[in-house]
């Protein structure tokens, strides 16, 4: 079961770990998007500590 919060705005947090191509773990809080369109935003610095392809 995931467990989250509510932000002031009614928007919907929940802890997720991202995972670096050497298998690391990185804890950290999303927000869930209803209109998910297949596309993860995040920002470039932590792509690239992640060792992942940035597309745009």
């Amino acid at each position: 079961m995931i467990q989250g919060r509510f932000g002031e705005k009614g928007q919907i947090y929940f802890e997720v770990n991202l995972i670096d191509a050497d298998g690391l773990s990185l804890s950290t809080e999303a927000m869930l998007d209803t209109g998910f369109t297949e596309v993860l935003a995040m920002n470039k610095q932590d792509v690239e500590s992640l060792d992942w392809l940035f597309l745009r």
